[in-house]
Order: structure tokens, then sequence, then C-alpha cells
């Protein structure tokens, strides 16, 4: 029964990913709302439901616009199997529990926002603020031990990312600030600076990875929200086991 759930669990993640992807994409230049139909991006024809099937459709149309022929971003079914697997491995791994409810949150947040960076290189105030009373609210009902923690994680993230982005005059954005702020309060000063550690870790191997594909191109712009959504799935899912197992040396 458990495994059946989860494979709903992912069926709906699919097709919210397909959701989180239009969010990402439209929310950053207005026009999530102007625009009620998906199109191509290349010809503006409105897509047919046959063109809509989270994955498969990409995979049937061989990754082209059936119209134009236009290669299709593979961010679509990336972010759509992503958001599926998550949802699915949530349920696995908490059943039904309010950790469920922080995780779908999460990846909520997490899929359009990284849609967002990776498109663009923004994090949109909007996606923050619409999430950021919710987590609120989650908090509220289901808070830290002790409460105040959440507050110090909040201040503690804050403080931390504002210096950083003093020292290195603008080698990280204030999207970051709000996105590792928001962080903080959600998971508290100890989570978040293992998340914040384990952000800068991904970061460099993503960086690393995209100065060699670049040919030792320094200057290219790399966007880290995708690393700070990734490590913040890791603390959620394993956070706890991660700091469990490095206090044992200090025993």
């Amino acid at each position: 029964m458990n495994i059946l759930i989860s494979g709903i669990a992912l069926l709906y993640g699919l097709v919210f990913g397909s959701f989180f992807n239009v969010v990402g994409l439209r929310v950053p230049n207005g026009t999530l709302l102007k625009q009620q139909r998906s199109y191509c991006d290349t010809c503006n024809r409105t897509l047919t439901w046959k063109e809509l099937i989270p994955v498969f459709s990409f995979v049937k149309q061989k990754g082209k616009c059936r119209t134009c022929h236009e290669t299709i971003s593979p961010l679509y079914p990336v972010m759509e199997l992503s958001t599926g697997l998550l949802f699915a491995f949530t349920h696995l791994r908490f059943g039904w529990s309010h950790q469920t409810i922080l995780g779908l949150l999460l990846i909520s947040l997490i899929i359009p926002v990284t849609v967002s960076d990776l498109e663009y290189q923004r994090i949109p105030n909007r996606i923050l603020l619409f999430f950021a009373p919710l987590f609120i609210i989650y908090r509220l009902i289901y808070p830290l031990s002790p409460w105040y923690f959440s507050l110090i994680g909040a201040s503690l993230a804050f403080v931390l990312l504002f210096l950083i982005i003093l020292l290195s005059k603008g080698g990280m954005g204030m999207g970051d600030l709000k996105y590792f702020t928001l962080f903080g309060f959600i998971f508290g000063p100890y989570q978040f600076l293992l998340l914040f550690f384990l952000a800068t870790i991904y970061g460099s191997i993503i960086g690393f990875i995209s100065i060699k594909r670049n040919n030792g191109n320094r200057k290219t712009k790399i966007p880290f929200g995708p690393s700070i959504g990734l490590a913040a799935l890791t603390v959620f899912y394993f956070g706890e086991a991660i700091l469990n197992w490095y206090s044992q040396f200090f025993i």
C-alpha cells in the first residue's frame, strides 16, 4: 500500500512539476496571469493537451516542437521528473505526517526558484513572499524545539549572508540572502549552518564543472539558487542524521 501511495504521489508530482516550470518561467517576467495557456517559446503556438503530458510528451516529440521543430529545453522534463520523484520519496521517507507537509512545501518552493534562477539568474521576490507566510504558519503549528530557534536561524542566515555580500562586493545577490534567510527560519541555526556548508560544496562542484565545460572561462556567472535548494533538500531528508554522525566525534 505504501508503494502504491508513493506511486500516486509520483504522478501528482509530475503534474505539479509541470506547473512549477510555468511558475518559474513566467513569474520573473510578469506573464504568469497574462498568458493562460502554455505555448511554444519559439513559434508562440498554443500547445494542445497531448503536448502537455509531463515527461511523456517531451519523449514522444523527441524534444522538439511539433510545428517549428525547434528544440524544447530539457529543463521541462528534468524539473517535472525531479518533482515527481521528490514527492514520492517524501512519502516513502515520512509517510503521512507533518514532515510530509513540510517536504511538499519545500519542493513547491525549490523547484520554481531553481527554474527561475537557471533561466533568468533571478530568485523572484514574489515566489519567496508567497511561500514565507505558509512556512511561518507551519512553524507556528509545528515549532522547532525550542520555538525561538526559527528566529535565531533566520537572524543568523541574514547576518551571515549580508556580511558575505558586503565583503565579496556582489559575489552573492540579495535573492540568495532572502532565500537563505527563509531556510534559516525553517530549519533553525544548526541545520542552517549545515545547509550553508552543503550549498557551498554543491556550488563549488557545479562551478568547477561549468568552468570545465566553458574551457576555463571563470567569468561565466553561475546561479547559486539550485545549490541552495539542493542543500535544503539534503538537510530536510538527512540533516538530523548528518548532525548526529558529526556530533559523535566530539562526545
